[in-house]
């Protein structure tokens, strides 16, 4: 994506980041601290989300700062007491990148161990949805709030071995839709970005022996991320965008 953004686009936004410590995730946070926001890190672990923070920090803009919260664990109860200790800090959510996500396991489904498919449902499907409740109230105060969940190819068209990743993001790909037709006359805009094969761990768990050379860096993407974080996306909704336009699914090659 050819898009190049004003320096001062996120100035004074308020956007929350999940899975700040790593991947893309990080780079996210570090991109739109880098172009004004106030960025707010979720993620499990507190000393690689410290790591993020102090990156950002660094840049001299605003402060981050971050929220512990192990998605695996998650409950409607605890993602609403998130929520209002949130409320109590920010007046309102400009943004929210829901990018944490886990693979579980690659084998056809007729071997697929149920205990991993209720973690992937747990975190990739289930927390989503409570901490995506929990913060819409915070949402609905910005005049310009742009909700972004993480998608794949495997969610638009099945393929086989991909299990309960895959199961997951088609279900993701279906709350965007719903959640974008029931705010569609309001400026909350609900979007998804499926990222494609990105150099990150979660890529090299699922291809241990592809060539990371051969692929995009986390930092590549970020026009796209940018883009649907910005004014200048304010009219899209309901939409699934490709961070990598025309990539076909699979292995990088040369």
């Amino acid at each position: 994506m050819h898009y190049q953004p004003k320096s001062d686009l996120l100035q004074n936004r308020i956007i929350l980041v999940t899975g700040a410590s790593d991947g893309i995730g990080r780079e996210a946070a570090l991109t739109y601290a880098r172009y004004g926001a106030r960025v707010i890190l979720l993620g499990r672990n507190a000393d690689t989300l410290r790591q993020t923070e102090n990156a950002i920090n660094q840049l001299n803009k605003q402060s981050a700062c971050s929220l512990i919260l192990d998605l695996a664990q998650a409950t409607p109860a605890r993602c609403q007491q998130l929520a209002e200790e949130l409320a109590a800090q920010v007046p309102h959510l400009d943004g929210v990148l829901h990018n944490a996500g886990i693979l579980g396991e690659i084998v056809p489904l007729a071997e697929l161990d149920p205990a991993i498919w209720r973690d992937v449902m747990q975190i990739n499907l289930d927390a989503t949805f409570y901490l995506t409740q929990a913060l819409l109230p915070l949402l609905l105060k910005s005049d310009s709030g742009s909700l972004v969940f993480t998608t794949s190819s495997v969610g638009r068209t099945g393929r086989a071995g991909w299990g309960a990743y895959a199961v997951s993001k088609f279900a993701t790909e279906g709350m965007m839709q719903v959640l974008a037709d029931e705010y569609k006359n309001h400026p909350l805009r609900v979007n998804c970005i499926n990222p494609g094969g990105t150099r990150t761990k979660m890529r090299a768990s699922a291809f241990p022996d592809e060539d990371a050379a051969l692929l995009k860096t986390p930092a590549d993407l970020m026009p796209l991320y940018l883009y649907l974080m910005g004014d200048d996306s304010r009219r899209k909704t309901g939409m699934s965008f490709d961070a990598q336009p025309g990539r076909k699914p699979g292995p990088a090659s040369a």
